[in-house]
């Protein structure tokens, strides 16, 4: 892991500690006091907080502004970019904005399809692939040089990473390992509710050297009905919810909640137990209580502290 990032997140996983990010929604509106709400939210239960990039091809404030809102309110972002929106030139100056706004950590993603958000007939830009888009953000740290080889005076110095579906049937540990060759240095995965299937991915990333090359933050939510835990499984590519998760939540009735809850609480201890598992990354599906639960259930609150030499 490069030592060339003062991301909070780089060193905290750098410490060897089991590390949390969660999410921030930046809203369908130019209102500033949501993600102000949800970042306050997440302070002391969280040691970063994504900033979401039009989510589901949906319009939404940009992630730039919304890391800058973060930033402000106390928690460090980790700015979502996707290459589905941006031509290089875009994507090369929100790494430099979000920079200069408070984001330490950057988020490579392709991004839904178009046709998944409110507005289909949108064309997808993809001017350069996500792997390409880390190697922009590793080389601006690195040598401080734009993609034309044009230096840049002050560079952003991200610490970058990338998701993974690792459960997806068409998922292969060969295309996260070309994103990390290309240097992302973290990863955060799809939920995870069968741990089964994932400590035995696991096994197969830690023998190929993935996991200590990359720090997997595996992707944890807490299922409130066995009708969400369906709709994930059926609408979330890679998400597996065994059938046990899923009698349990329907065995459950009105306490479904309560049950999805214990049942995300036992994955996250089963998912520290996994050799090589850096961390969680809880995701609310827009909705911030189960997140703050699910962590302190958990036993990863507070969030520890950590000696920084400075932001710049």
């Amino acid at each position: 892991m490069s030592a060339g990032s003062p991301s909070r997140l780089a060193s905290l996983l750098r410490q060897g500690v089991f590390c949390v990010t969660a999410e921030v929604v930046p809203p369908r509106s130019a209102d500033p006091s949501a993600v102000s709400a949800q970042a306050r939210a997440l302070v002391g239960y969280a040691d970063a907080a994504n900033v979401t990039d039009n989510p589901v091809a949906s319009a939404h404030m940009s992630p730039v502004a919304g890391a800058a809102l973060v930033a402000r309110a106390g928690i460090e972002p980790v700015i979502q970019l996707t290459t589905r929106d941006r031509n290089r030139l875009a994507l090369t100056s929100d790494l430099l904005g979000g920079w200069a706004l408070g984001a330490r950590n950057v988020l490579c993603l392709t991004g839904d399809p178009p046709t998944a958000g409110d507005h289909p007939d949108a064309k997808g830009v993809y001017d350069i692939s996500v792997v390409e888009l880390v190697r922009l953000a590793v080389r601006l740290r690195t040598e401080g040089r734009l993609l034309s080889g044009a230096d840049v005076e002050e560079p952003p110095r991200y610490f970058v990473g990338v998701a993974d579906a690792p459960l997806a049937p068409s998922s292969t540990l060969d295309r996260l390992e070309e994103k990390v060759d290309a240097g992302a240095e973290f990863v955060q995965t799809q939920i995870v509710f069968d741990a089964d299937a994932f400590e035995e991915w696991a096994g197969r990333a830690r023998e190929r050297g993935i996991l200590e090359r990359a720090s997997v933050l595996a992707g944890v939510a807490v299922a409130g009905s066995a009708r969400a835990a369906r709709s994930m499984r059926d609408r979330l590519p890679g998400v597996v919810v065994p059938d046990r998760t899923l009698a349990l939540l329907e065995d459950a009735g009105d306490a479904a909640e309560d049950e999805g809850l214990r049942l995300a609480v036992e994955v996250v201890a089963r998912l520290k137990a996994i050799e090589g598992i850096a961390g969680i990354h809880v995701m609310g599906l827009g909705r911030l209580d189960p997140v703050r639960k699910v962590i302190a259930g958990a036993g990863l609150t507070p969030r520890p502290p950590v000696a920084r030499r400075g932001a710049r």
